[in-house]
């Protein structure tokens, strides 16, 4: 399996097209995820087009096929808030369970300059995956909308 993440101020080939990959977290983030142009909003801030802070994607593939893929955003606010926000993770949903989702973190991780917030609901199988990686449950959130 390879894995690459591709950030905003280095931006090699992609394995994948970005059409591919958010055509990819669109299937696969399921009952979890958001129209396929808010995952284009969130790959565009990544890659700092618009008014993009910057971030990153990470994706798994092996032989042509894509396995899974994150995109992780830059908030601009390390130290009083996490200076990163893991917007969508997902991986097929024919190879769950094998370890991917785990990789794909571990290596976003360590592209991380700072803390990493999140957003789960609590029937999210994720949740188990981000909390055997140290993710703890430490507020409330709490949300206006207008």
């Amino acid at each position: 399996m390879n894995i690459q993440s591709i950030h905003s101020d280095n931006l090699p080939q992609w394995a994948f097209s970005e059409s591919e990959i958010i055509d990819f977290l669109f299937k696969h983030l399921e009952q979890y995820g958001d129209p396929k142009d808010q995952i284009q909003a969130c790959m565009d801030f990544a890659m700092k087009r618009g008014n993009g802070l910057g971030g990153f994607g990470v994706i798994a593939y092996e032989d042509g096929r894509l396995l899974g893929a994150t995109i992780i955003n830059h908030t601009g606010m390390k130290g009083y808030i996490p200076a990163n926000i893991l917007v969508y993770i997902a991986v097929d949903g024919s190879a769950r369970g094998k370890g991917i989702g785990k990789k794909i973190m571990t290596e976003a991780l360590k592209h991380c300059d700072g803390g990493v917030a999140l957003h789960v609901e609590s029937d999210n199988p994720a949740r188990h995956l981000y909390e055997n990686l140290g993710f703890t449950n430490k507020y409330l959130e709490m949300r206006w909308q207008q």
